[in-house]
């Protein structure tokens, strides 16, 4: 006489109750997650945002002077056409160091409105537009 095996195994009630414990899981965990990487890109705005501050600081010590607002943050890459001879040392940065963590460009004022006497860099956030508050909030350098 043989022996009847039992199969183990899910029954379909008992994997909907799995499927619908995974969704809730998801549906409040996700959003903090989302949350915690618009605060990382601001924070590598910053960052690159320093970097920059750092080249225009070395341009100064080379050539005497801040970028122009007509050369802009392309002084950076390539030599500016009014300089002195032997003045402008290299290209102080990269160009994809000129962009957001958005991919968007930094916008730089020489005649800065938030830092007067010197210049301001700005990201417009992920929206890419002037304004906007959370994640499209606009980033400033201090």
């Amino acid at each position: 006489m043989r022996r009847k095996r039992e199969e183990k195994a899910f029954t379909l009630i008992e994997l909907m109750v799995v499927v619908l414990i995974i969704g809730m899981l998801a549906w409040f965990v996700a959003p903090r997650a989302f949350r915690g990487l618009g605060k990382a890109q601001k924070s590598i705005a910053r960052s690159k945002m320093s970097n920059i501050e750092n080249a225009l600081a070395n341009f100064r010590l080379d050539c005497g002077r801040f970028p122009t607002q007509d050369e802009g943050l392309e002084a950076l890459l390539f030599e500016p056409d009014d300089l002195e001879e032997n003045k402008w040392d290299e290209p102080y940065l990269k160009r994809s160091e000129l962009l957001d963590p958005w991919e968007h460009p930094y916008i730089y004022v020489a005649e800065g409105e938030r830092n007067p006497g010197s210049f301001d860099l700005i990201s417009l956030g992920a929206d890419g537009e002037p304004d906007g508050e959370g994640d499209n909030e606009d980033i400033y350098n201090d």
